[in-house]
């Protein structure tokens, strides 16, 4: 009698993912699987449709065509040079934002996503910050403000754009320890970077190039198939 091994569903999967920009091909035609229990790096060169990538992914980007599926709630963490100095938030209050996930857009929060925002900000030791502006904050203790936000949310898919780039040593390395702390929590984490220590803690990292898939490589303990994908 053969025994058949069965993998998870994918967290989220994508088929046949174009996108056109102006006539312009930014990706042509990609399929990705994202695993639950995974980091998985889109890298590449500028230009080779990696943030875009990440867009259709988060559902902030429409396809010109193929197909997009998702099974969870998603916490999408934006470069911090993407968010406005003129806002005029706290810490907290953007922290506060990804827990609306879990009680609705400006709803009294419950108790367990008061606890949640405590949580994140403690793993991302922005405590001590609270009450500080947000625009007043260094370029790591934006972006740790910023992931402190995504996993407040407790989504099941935490989509990261470059969240080492031009950090110090020891805000990129609480990034990374954060994602590898949501990964083996059974997260699917997925961040563009070109930071080669992101790169070394991946599962899978998915090499763009000229918006197609060049390259996927995978570790070796990958093999379980729990955190085991199709790209390309």
């Amino acid at each position: 009698m053969t025994s058949t091994i069965t993998h998870p569903a994918p967290r989220a999967q994508l088929r046949g993912i174009r996108v056109d920009f102006d006539g312009r091909s930014a990706l042509g035609g990609v399929d990705l699987d994202v695993h639950a229990g995974s980091m998985t790096v889109i890298a590449g060169p500028n230009g080779a449709g990696k943030s875009t990538l990440l867009e259709v992914l988060a559902g902030t980007r429409e396809p010109s065509s193929g197909t997009r599926s998702v099974e969870s709630a998603i916490a999408f963490v934006p470069q911090r040079t993407a968010i406005s100095d003129r806002l005029p938030v706290t810490v907290r209050d953007v922290v506060t934002v990804g827990a609306w996930g879990r009680t609705g857009r400006w709803r009294p929060l419950h108790a367990d996503a008061r606890a949640a925002i405590t949580e994140a900000m403690t793993r991302l030791e922005i405590t001590s910050l609270a009450t500080e502006p947000f625009a007043a904050l260094s370029g790591g203790q934006r972006q740790r403000a910023l992931l402190a936000q995504g996993i407040a949310r407790g989504a099941g898919l935490l989509l990261l754009d470059e969240p080492t780039t031009g950090l110090d040593r020891d805000s990129a390395e609480r990034i990374r320890a954060i994602m590898r702390s949501e990964a083996e929590r059974g997260t699917a984490v997925v961040c563009v970077s070109h930071d080669p220590a992101v790169i070394d803690e991946a599962h899978r990292v998915v090499h763009l190039t000229d918006g197609l898939v060049a390259g996927l490589s995978e570790t070796a303990s990958d093999d379980a198939g729990v955190r085991r994908g199709r790209a390309g």
